[in-house]
């Protein structure tokens, strides 16, 4: 018998405009009980506004919002239950930790006697034990976000809501934030719906995806299908690095489809990878081919791996990126990003290599 997992949050057909400019366009969306939801896309795409639209300071023009299977429409913020994290911290610059954090405690009525228990558990979560006399003034930036974070825990609430919490944080402490997030989101086990623009903090905290263009649901999946399998040509071209071919197509069957670029070059694509949200492909389309850096081979005097497409190629420009390398090359009229995680010493710019991938790497695009 199949379990049926239980629905936190529910949006239906969400509409939100400001006068002419449409900010949400007929959403759709569930976010399953614990799980880490990350809302992801460009700036103005509508990801803060459907957070906003949960968490109740904003009204939708047509739908509804569901919270444990509650309507919230009408509902105020304050009486949805849940914490949200900013990413300006917005604490209290006159209280010390202690108080901010009894602040949220005090507004919803917790006896004093369970104060200090809640508090000191919140303070372990996000280890900053021992800190709760101190001002935000004396925190630096990641303590601030965490002290912030553990106002939002210590109330308890059923939903974790966090708006680009990460953004104003250097690059380290962005990468030790986000692993705090996802060990504290597991281990409490609270349904989290996390926005950002950040595809790397995206795929490495969450259970599942939502990519978010122009108001509308472009792809909802976990990280690997997003990345692996997208669905459309912005989710691959937003998520990752993607090198781009234009060409028609000379011939296809069910296995493969055989493509000719503008310079007589023949590439094949895996049937398969036809992008699906298309259709109808046949012999004379104009269509767009897009492969990741790092699914290409590079080897100098030529490969003896079995990759479908291989093409002779001049390395450009090489960049060391510490943990690998980023190499341009040019084939033909095309400039290429690979990247290994090594190199051959005999690589130099100007050297003649043989770039190759898979078939089934390549995705094409009507």
């Amino acid at each position: 018998m199949q379990t049926t997992i239980a629905k936190d949050v529910e949006i239906r057909n969400a509409y939100k405009s400001y006068g002419a400019n449409v900010i949400l366009n007929g959403i759709d969306l569930e976010v399953k009980q614990g799980e880490l939801l990350t809302l992801l896309g460009p700036s103005g795409c509508g990801k803060t506004t459907t957070l906003n639209v949960i968490a109740g300071f904003i009204d939708l023009d047509q739908g509804d919002v569901f919270i444990k299977g509650k309507k919230m429409n009408k509902v105020p913020p304050y009486k949805r239950d849940l914490g949200m994290v900013f990413q300006t911290y917005s604490l209290f610059p006159h209280m010390t930790v202690y108080e901010n954090l009894d602040f949220g405690l005090s507004l919803h009525k917790v006896a004093k006697s369970e104060k200090k228990q809640r508090i000191e558990r919140a303070l372990e979560l996000v280890k900053m034990v021992g800190l709760d006399g101190r001002y935000p003034r004396e925190l630096s930036g990641g303590q601030r976000q965490r002290v912030a974070i553990a106002r939002a825990l210590v109330v308890q609430p059923k939903l974790l809501l966090l708006d680009e919490p990460l953004s104003n944080l250097d690059a380290k402490l962005r990468h030790e934030l986000r692993a705090e997030i996802k060990r504290l989101q597991k281990e409490i086990g609270v349904t989290t719906i996390f926005v950002t623009h950040d595809q790397e903090e995206a795929l490495s905290m969450s259970d599942r995806i939502i990519v978010m263009n122009q108001g509308k649901i472009e792809q909802a999946g976990t990280p690997t299908e997003i990345y692996e399998h997208p669905e459309s040509e912005f989710v691959f071209q937003f998520i990752g690095k993607s090198n781009s071919l234009q060409g028609k197509i000379k011939s296809l069957d069910q296995q493969a489809v055989q493509v000719q670029l503008k310079d007589g070059s023949l590439v094949m694509v895996d049937a398969a990878n036809k992008m699906r949200s298309e259709s109808g492909y046949q012999a004379g389309d104009e269509v767009k081919l897009y492969i990741r850096p790092e699914k290409i081979e590079i080897v100098a005097g030529g490969s003896s791996s079995p990759l479908q497409n291989q093409h002779k190629a001049r390395v450009s420009q090489m960049n060391y990126l510490g943990t690998s390398w980023e190499i341009e090359v040019a084939w033909q009229d095309h400039l290429f990003q690979v990247l290994c995680s090594a190199i051959d010493p005999n690589w130099t710019k100007g050297s003649e290599v043989t770039i190759g991938w898979k078939s089934s790497d390549m995705m094409l695009i009507k």
